[in-house]
């Protein structure tokens, strides 16, 4: 029988020439997994990923879905912080930290608080991107008015315009959020693209104390994305929930 092929390499990362600081971490806030219905990462080809990105940190945060982030939280070679990138009617909202699934069909502000009361991290995602299906302006406004969101993505690798995430960075810290940085990745050779080097840390209250402190750093990632046949898990399918 002939052997699959391997996976394909992953470029490298402009990032890595730049030392850590001691007893920090590298942190890809945003990352998706065959789990979601857009992306065909495989968990081969996200270790693979990850080991050649130096993350310490992964956040998986598939459309929908926790099944993937609850899986390979147990088979790759960094933590895993399971999260959710929910949709709601208005947008995307990132739910960090969870312990259990916010179902498909709820509000933004019951989506938000739905993550709050399970002790997560409300996590906004490329705002002000017009490309992107996020939240508008005002819902955000409406979001950081009822003290239901702790950070806000500074760099997304796949906003194509530096000037949108300077937006972001500048509305975060005027509105005394923490600011975070992920890939956005739907491809392996993306992870770790973005993320923020922070202090280590254990928790979610520690996560943005850390995030806090820490640094937002990425470069921009947006090649297609070539196809290859795969079997995906059906988000229907309540296993792969």
């Amino acid at each position: 029988m002939t052997p699959p092929p391997p996976p394909p390499a992953v470029e490298h990362h402009p990032h890595l020439a730049d030392p850590l600081e001691p007893g920090w971490v590298r942190v890809d806030m945003h990352s998706h997994t065959m789990w979601s219905g857009d992306c065909t990462t495989t968990p081969d080809e996200l270790a693979a990923a990850v080991e050649a990105a130096q993350l310490h940190v992964l956040c998986i945060t598939d459309h929908n879905v926790t099944a993937g982030a609850e899986r390979l939280a147990h088979e790759l070679p960094c933590r895993v912080i399971i999260g959710e990138e929910l949709r709601v009617g208005q947008g995307e909202i990132i739910g960090l930290f969870l312990s259990e699934r916010i179902p498909s069909g709820v509000g933004l502000l019951e989506a938000a608080r739905r993550i709050k009361d399970q002790g997560g991290v409300v996590y906004i995602p490329h705002p002000f991107d017009p490309l992107r299906n996020c939240l508008r302006p005002h819902e955000i406004d409406l979001l950081v008015a009822e003290g239901l969101v702790d950070a806000i993505e500074g760099h997304n690798s796949k906003t194509s315009l530096r000037s949108l995430n300077e937006q972001a960075v500048t509305y975060g810290e005027a509105n005394g959020l923490a600011v975070g940085a992920g890939s956005d990745s739907h491809v392996p050779s993306s992870i770790g693209s973005g993320y923020v080097a922070m202090p280590d840390f254990s928790g979610p209250q520690e996560f943005l104390a850390a995030l806090r402190q820490g640094q937002v750093v990425g470069h921009f990632f947006d090649k297609a994305r070539p196809w290859t046949p795969r079997i995906v898990p059906s988000i229907e399918d309540p296993i792969a929930r």
